[in-house]
């Protein structure tokens, strides 16, 4: 009696369950990951909201943070849940950056500052988080921190 083996069975079965591993590992690593940045702005948004006289609470409910992010910016909220929507969420993302901007200037920060909430949002969420500024509901937008009126 004569067996054959077939090599190429069992070598797609290898295959098979090393490439089930790879993306087992992959999914695992980013969900870690996003798990770990979700916690980071949570916690980093909690603070600036506390600065704003918002509960703190919102900073952890994904989208509402997002809606009230854009109402302390004086901007109208539904437009995180249009930011859903492919091509029209470029605009809501305009109108986010233009209430991040009246956030960082309601903070005592200059115009150039929002340049940081648009390329490197990490460190602008931290700058507000951890510096000493103060909400200034009143300020008018438009008003330099550094410049007064004579």
């Amino acid at each position: 009696m004569e067996y054959n083996y077939d090599s190429t069975l069992q070598s797609s079965n290898t295959d098979i369950a090393v490439s089930a591993a790879v993306f087992a590992s992959i999914v695992f690593f980013v969900a870690v990951f996003t798990l770990i940045a979700y916690i980071i702005n949570g916690w980093l948004l909690s603070r600036v909201f506390k600065k704003a006289s918002v509960p703190q609470w919102i900073a952890w409910v994904p989208l509402y943070n997002t809606w009230k992010t854009l109402e302390i910016g004086g901007q109208k909220g539904f437009w995180a849940v249009v930011a859903l929507i492919p091509f029209v969420n470029i605009i809501a993302i305009i109108f986010l950056y233009i209430a991040l901007f009246h956030i960082g200037k309601k903070l005592g920060k200059e115009d150039w500052f929002v340049a940081l909430a648009i390329v490197v949002p990490l460190i602008w969420l931290i700058w507000l988080a951890f510096d000493d500024s103060k909400w200034q509901e009143s300020k008018p937008v438009n008003e330099s921190p550094s410049v007064k009126p004579s």
